[in-house]
């Protein structure tokens, strides 16, 4: 009995001791980082082994606190460029994202992807019209990662060979608008080396403040889309009074924002760009192959801290996105649409309004979104109102461009509603007018004068 208590106990003593010593090294970490527009873009290649030699199920991807409320979007793909699932969990003051292996390999190869907004900071703040724009980016020039990292290399895209001054961590290079660090070796879990890079970027800092998409669905062929936009050019503030002679004379116009492209679908027609003064007649519209390219005009150049509202509209066929068999249709849509080159959205609120008779109501998003309260609109020849979804979502760009699909169930007789409306409408003005013709309201004295 004591030997196979004595046998149990060193079994355990074994398991626990292989538990400890098993553990993930980063084998290899490639680092490439791009700040050459107003987000900082990081694609992360992992080359990740188990000491003991079983399969890696779990990876653990850590964004530090500070840094989750510039997160604006992180993705995983193995090294088949297939979308890896994960988890987010808050511990210890770190966003831990479980990152889960299906195949579950001893070595295992794979990248991530994220994206932050607002990391670089104006420096100085503000600047002249004809100033030159200068940044200031802080980072981790490591993988801020719990596991230990045998090799590390890290490679920065500068917007611009103007490069002020920059962290000098040997061996480094520092060639063009590139900058390459390492490699470096044997990195200890959770290693925070400093990454302060200061440098010129004159790429737009221009932010949508809040989108405000309508998405309106007609089961007559069409689907019209508006979007109401609010804009901020967040770059570095204009540093006195704006000149307009000086801006007309000089072509150089600093950070100042004249024009940008948004693409809209290939089949959108009877586009409007207009403001709160009216129509904006400053624009250019170029049918390209897969789609619309739209140039836009502000009424006036943004310079750092100037803003901007607008309205665009388009419709599209409904049958590219509407899809139906018998009473039972889905829609296929994006839930943003592309509005410029890098663009950042502080505040998306996206409504979806269904054909009134509508039931069954199931979307799905391709991401995690806030629903609002179910709501009804009314146009003309509506009865009970139209079902309206709304969903609201902060902290977007252009990797947020996706489809999100929705399925409700309609009669097909319901379409009968409207035109028997207007039947019904004009059957009554034709009696009234029959009744009012067959009468007679005038008023006769005749009879009295006899009298």
């Amino acid at each position: 009995m004591e030997i196979s208590r004595c046998t149990i106990l060193f079994l355990l003593i074994v398991s626990l001791f292989c538990l400890i010593s098993a553990k993930i090294v980063n084998k290899n970490v490639d680092l490439s980082l791009d700040i050459s527009s107003q987000l900082v873009k990081e694609h992360i290649r992992i080359t990740a082994t188990n000491s003991d030699g079983k399969p890696i199920s779990v990876y653990t991807f850590l964004v530090p606190a500070t840094d989750r409320k510039n997160l604006a979007f992180i993705s995983a793909k193995d090294e088949n460029k297939k979308d890896l699932k994960f988890t987010e969990n808050l511990v210890n003051g770190h966003h831990e994202f479980s990152i889960a292996f299906p195949t579950s390999l001893a070595t295992e190869v794979f990248t991530i992807e994220t994206v932050y907004t607002k990391k670089l900071i104006p420096h100085p703040s503000q600047i002249p019209q004809s100033g030159k724009q200068l940044v200031k980016y802080e980072g981790n020039l490591y993988l801020y990662s719990p596991y230990e990292t045998t090799s590390h290399k890290t490679s920065v895209l500068l917007s611009s060979a103007n490069l002020l001054s920059h962290t000098q961590v040997k061996p480094f290079n520092v060639a063009a608008n590139k900058i390459k660090y390492g490699p470096y070796e044997n990195i200890a879990a959770l290693t925070n080396q400093s990454l302060v890079i200061h440098y010129e970027n004159e790429r737009p800092f221009l932010t949508t403040t809040r989108l405000e998409r309508i998405i309106e669905v007609s089961h007559w062929g069409n689907i019209a889309v508006k979007e109401n936009i609010f804009m901020e050019h967040t770059g570095a503030l204009l540093k006195g009074s704006f000149s307009r002679y000086e801006f007309q004379k000089d072509g150089r116009s600093g950070n100042a924002i004249k024009s940008y492209k948004t693409l809209l679908p290939a089949s959108a027609s009877d586009v409007y760009y207009r403001d709160t003064n009216g129509n904006i007649s400053t624009s250019n519209m170029k049918i390209l192959r897969d789609s619309v390219e739209l140039e836009l005009r502000p009424r006036f150049p943004l310079f750092g801290g100037w803003k901007t509202q607008y309205t665009l509209g388009y419709n599209i066929p409904s049958f590219e996105y509407l899809f139906n068999a018998d009473d039972k249709y889905q829609l296929r849509m994006r839930l943003i649409d592309h509005i410029y080159n890098d663009m950042v959205i502080d505040e998306a609120e996206v409504k979806i309004i269904l054909p009134e008779g509508v039931s069954n109501i199931e979307i799905t998003t391709p991401y995690s979104v806030k629903r609002g309260a179910n709501e009804l609109h009314f146009t003309y020849l509506d009865t009970v109102g139209r079902p309206v979804i709304t969903l609201y979502r902060r902290n977007l760009v252009e990797n947020h461009i996706a489809n999100f699909s929705l399925k409700y169930t309609f009669s097909k007789i319901s379409l009968l509603q409207e035109p028997l409306l207007v039947v019904a409408f004009f059957f009554i003005i034709f009696i009234v007018a029959i009744i009012s013709l067959r009468l007679d309201f005038s008023i006769n004295t005749s009879h009295s004068h006899k009298d």
